[in-house]
Formats: C-alpha cells, sequence, structure tokens
C-alpha cells in the first residue's frame, strides 16, 4: 500500500504539472493570435491608406472611368493645346478601352502623331504600324504610311546640330532608308494621295543625302591611301543616285583613285565621263566640288577641307 500512495502523490504532481504546461500553451497561443490579428488590422489599414493615397491623385485615376466619348473630347483638347504627351497618353487609353468603338482608328493614328510630336519616336512607331497592319482598307491608310516615313526621317538635327552646321548626310543612314521606304509607298500606292508630293521632295531628299553619306566614306578612304575602296565605293554612289549632286564628285574621286592605283585607261574614261556630265564644272581644277563657307566658330573646318589633291 505505502508503493500505491507514492505512485497516487506522483500522479498529482504530473497532472498539476501538465495543467501548469497546457496553460502556458494556452497563453503562448493566445499571444500568437494577438499578435497575428494586429498584424492583419495593420496591414488592411495600410492598404487602405495606400488606396486613399493613389485615389488622392485625382486626374489620372477619372480618366480610367471616363467614357468614350469624354476621352476623346479631353485627348482632342490635348492635342489642341499641344500638351502632346498627354495627348498621346489618353488616345492610348481610348484606343485600349473601346477597340471597336467609332472613335478607334482616329484614336490609334492621333496617338502616333502625339508621341511623334512629344519626340517619343519609339512609342509612335509602335502606334503607326499597329494602324498599317489592322487598318489595310482604311482612308487614311495614305497619311499613315506619310506619318511613319515623317517619325523614321528623324531630320531634327537638335541646337547642337544646327550651330556645327551637320546635315542629314553625318548621320546614321539607316533611318533614312527607312523613311525613304515609307514615302515610296505613298507615292506608289497612293499617287493621287495630298502627300505624295511632298513624299517625293523628301525622298529626294534623302537620296541626296545618302549619296552625300556615302561621297563622306569614299573620300575618308582616298585620304587614307585606300584607293581600292574609295574607288569601290564612289562606284556604288554612281550607280545608286546616279541623279544626285553627290556623283560630281564620286566622279572626280573615282578619277584620282584610278591614277593612285596606275590605271590610266579607267582613269581616263572616268574623267571622260566626268566632263560628259559636268562640263561647267571646276572640281578638276580646285579639288572641290562646292567651297565650304567656314561659320566664325568652326575653327575646326579648314579652308581646304574635302580637298582631294
Amino acid at each position: 500500500m505505502p508503493r500505491l500512495k507514492g505512485l497516487l502523490v506522483v500522479s498529482d504532481v504530473i497532472s498539476d504539472a501538465s495543467l501548469r504546461l497546457a496553460a502556458a500553451i494556452e497563453k503562448i497561443v493566445s499571444l500568437k493570435q494577438g499578435r497575428r490579428a494586429l498584424a492583419l488590422v495593420l496591414i488592411s489599414t495600410g492598404s487602405l491608406l495606400l488606396v486613399a493615397c493613389a485615389g488622392s491623385d485625382g486626374q489620372k485615376d477619372d480618366a480610367d472611368i471616363w467614357s468614350e466619348s469624354r476621352l476623346y473630347s479631353e485627348a482632342t483638347d490635348k492635342l489642341n493645346d499641344a500638351d502632346y504627351a498627354k495627348c498621346g497618353k489618353y488616345f492610348d487609353k481610348l484606343e485600349a478601352r473601346f477597340p471597336f468603338g467609332p472613335y478607334s482608328q482616329q484614336a490609334q493614328i492621333n496617338a502616333a502623331y502625339c508621341y511623334w510630336k512629344a519626340q517619343e519616336q519609339a512609342q509612335a512607331l509602335v502606334a503607326i504600324d499597329r494602324f498599317i497592319k489592322l487598318y489595310q482598307g482604311s482612308p487614311n491608310l495614305d497619311y499613315a504610311y506619310y506619318l511613319k516615313g515623317l517619325i523614321t526621317f528623324n531630320d531634327d538635327l537638335g541646337w547642337l546640330g544646327k550651330f556645327t552646321g551637320q546635315d542629314l548626310s553625318e548621320r546614321d543612314p539607316k533611318a533614312a532608308k527607312e523613311a525613304f521606304e515609307s514615302f515610296k509607298m505613298v507615292v506608289t500606292r497612293f499617287p493621287d494621295s495630298k502627300y505624295a508630293p511632298d513624299s517625293i521632295d523628301r525622298m529626294r531628299y534623302i537620296v541626296n543625302s545618302l549619296a552625300e553619306a556615302d561621297v563622306i566614306v569614299a573620300r575618308y578612304y582616298y585620304q587614307r591611301g585606300a584607293y581600292l575602296a574609295a574607288a569601290n565605293r564612289a562606284q556604288l554612289v554612281i550607280r545608286d543616285y546616279d541623279r544626285a549632286p553627290a556623283v560630281e564628285e564620286a566622279l572626280y574621286i573615282l578619277i584620282k583613285s584610278y591614277n593612285k592605283l596606275d590605271m590610266p585607261d579607267l582613269s581616263s574614261d572616268a574623267e571622260r565621263v566626268f566632263k560628259l556630265n559636268f562640263p561647267d564644272s571646276q572640281m578638276l581644277i580646285t579639288g572641290q566640288r562646292v567651297k565650304k563657307e567656314k561659320k566664325w566658330w568652326q575653327f575646326w573646318v579648314k579652308e581646304n577641307d574635302g580637298l582631294i589633291k
């Protein structure tokens, strides 16, 4: 019996310890639940504050709920006010929210125009390319190709380019070639379009600029003793841009390059063609097609710049 009594005492001790442990666990769980609930409350409160802050902007959120006609009206007002960045975004939003609405086509082409005027060329090209792909039957397709030509033409040299006298021939010709293809599309597919005459003028200007760029390269090769490369580039100008003013200098470079390569027969043939096409030219005497005007600030331009001896 004494042994049984001892076991009962031990059992009571274990029971008390179990009860205390259970109470402690319950307290810990309660604390964790309380902290979790508090965290949820704080997160919810923070979310509400963020929403309230986002909604305080007003103008941006309002545009998301504007009707189609109001969105078009607001975008047109921004266009008329020359706020091109904002009108591009509004027209983009209009086309995205109402892709089958009555303003969809006009909104997309207007967005391209606004982005172009805002000097955001990449977005303008995305918008106009999407229009051309989706609306091949549009009555505004001639204008779309014309606008794409203007976007890629990129003849704005900026204040530095104007200050230094830089022209299109001294820039990367890739964009000029892409613009040429767009203007060519206007002229070939829509010869009666009101945009065709200006497209022709721009094509002529691009051709002359591309020819001038190749002549600059040919001149560079010649001046550094790469006479064969100079002759090849000059022949390229004569072949691809036969009516460009730069052909005069291309023929002259060809004459001089053949002389340096000890090819007198080819040099004589080139000189004969030169005199036939440019009988009044002084380039065989002066070595220059047109004497460049030196601006007072262009101290780096020498008097004989471009002269081939």
